[in-house]
């Protein structure tokens, strides 16, 4: 039986989980009214992962000995106000391609903290190779995309949503630093009883 997970791991285990079904719902939702086409197909697998996600964390933390906390904002949530809603599907692909690398790149860093828990960081495995999916498949599609808005808007739409994306991770780390900095504490405590 593992050791009881805190209160801030559960909080950030719960904050992914509420991120993916967040994901899950919007991909949902596209899925649903795009005509048939390439993306339609890739945004329906990309829901269905993301469901997936929000599935294998929620068990994740069952393991722990743990329910997810019930949370009302996800870290998509910040895209709104600081991009708006899109214009158009290559937006869509242009903010979902930036989120897409935040998550992995956080999920990467959260992987190779020292001390974390077997159960988490096998989550976090599983999950980051559909993330590369992910990113591979939306990366191709803007791609393809340069040709019908022109490459210079592609580009110019992925710097707006990538300065958007620094605001509300900054906004994030600032609002919850207290957690993040208890969260790693705890990783700390766990080094010590693990060396005892």
């Amino acid at each position: 039986m593992c050791e009881r997970i805190d209160e801030n791991e559960l909080w950030m285990l719960s904050l992914y989980r509420r991120s993916e079904i967040g994901g899950a719902l919007f991909f949902a939702k596209l899925a649903n009214v795009l005509k048939p086409s390439a993306i339609q197909f890739h945004m329906t697998r990309h829901f269905a992962d993301e469901s997936r996600h929000a599935w294998q964390w929620t068990e994740c933390i069952a393991r722990l000995g743990a329910e997810p906390l019930q949370l009302d904002w996800a870290y998509q949530d910040g895209y709104r106000k600081a991009v708006g809603v899109p214009a158009n599907i290559m937006e869509v692909l242009a903010i979902t391609q930036v989120f897409e690398r935040r998550v992995f790149n956080h999920y990467e860093r959260h992987r190779q903290l020292p001390f974390v828990r077997l159960e988490v960081k096998e989550t976090l495995t599983r999950i980051m190779e559909d993330e590369k999916w992910h990113l591979a498949w939306v990366r191709a599609a803007l791609k393809d995309m340069e040709s019908q808005f022109g490459s210079e808007i592609v580009r110019k739409t992925m710097r707006r949503c990538w300065d958007a994306d620094r605001d509300v991770y900054q906004r994030l780390v600032e609002e919850h630093a207290d957690r993040m900095t208890a969260f790693a504490q705890s990783l700390s405590q766990r080094e010590h009883v693990g060396a005892a």
